[in-house]
């Protein structure tokens, strides 16, 4: 699974790196700090692209082509279907296995029509104690590219209406988002050592796919996550990023053998 991660970039550095226009960049996700410690429920940036509106799409006549508009956005982690009665059913949904998104009724519309990237710089998992140490805490490890370059999380995302708040309300609109998660490759055992899951990472190459909100078949969506993510390297960090209100660069320095403070 994922439960923790991190995203510290700024919100133009994000934007060059996924080709989102200065002017799609919502106010909000620009404002968004730092955090080397995001949790479930929290506030995160994703990438989105959607669909023109009528609007939006002229003349068809004119046979110009219609173009995707991509942005850099505000969810809230845990993903909240808009069937849902509560957005308090989102706590349970932070992942989506890929095993499961076409048959899952609370991922398969997403998977269709609202695909996402979430930018993150790493993620946390934690890996439990030996056999002979049953005692000691699980470890918890930092997951990142070697070179400190940027992931893409494969996301789904939804809108849940508020019922009880006014048709004007700016509130009524609750945007949510999960990460799919896989197993773990079986080229690197290091990885699988540590847990059994791990988020989708979707290489630049299919990101444009992955996103294209006019890409509507669900088996192509599928097949996009299936493919080799590239390579990471886990390190192992202190237990202080087990606590959800500690936060900052220190919880990603490496940790000395047999210490549980940062080298």
């Amino acid at each position: 699974m994922c439960g923790r991660y991190a995203s510290f970039r700024e919100a133009q550095d994000l934007a060059d790196a996924f080709a989102v226009s200065a002017g799609t960049v919502a106010q909000d996700a620009r404002l968004l700090p730092p955090s080397w410690n995001l949790a479930p429920t929290d506030p995160v940036r994703v990438v989105v692209e959607r669909e023109p509106r009528p609007a939006e799409q002229g003349d068809a006549a004119s046979g110009a082509p219609l173009e995707t508009e991509r942005s850099l956005r505000l969810a809230r982690w845990g993903l909240v279907p808009g069937w849902a009665k509560d957005p308090s059913v989102g706590a349970r949904m932070i992942n989506a296995r890929v095993e499961s998104l076409v048959d899952k009724p609370a991922f398969r519309r997403a998977l269709v029509a609202r695909r996402c990237l979430v930018p993150a710089e790493g993620y946390y998992e934690w890996q439990k104690p030996e056999p002979d140490a049953p005692r000691a805490p699980k470890q918890p490890f930092w997951i990142h590219p070697q070179d400190g370059g940027i992931l893409a999380f494969a996301g789904l995302y939804e809108f849940w209406r508020d019922r009880n708040r006014a048709d004007d309300d700016p509130l009524r609109w609750l945007v949510t988002m999960t990460i799919v998660t896989g197993g773990a490759p079986a080229d690197d055992p290091e990885l699988a050592a540590i847990h059994d899951r791990r988020p989708v990472v979707l290489d630049p190459s299919r990101w444009d796919a992955w996103l294209d909100p006019l890409r509507q078949d669900a088996t192509e969506a599928v097949d996009l996550l299936l493919r080799p993510a590239p390579p990471l390297v886990a390190t192992p960090v202190s237990t202080a990023v087990n606590t959800v209100g500690n936060d900052g660069p220190e919880l990603i320095e490496p940790m000395t053998a047999g210490d549980d403070r940062p080298a």
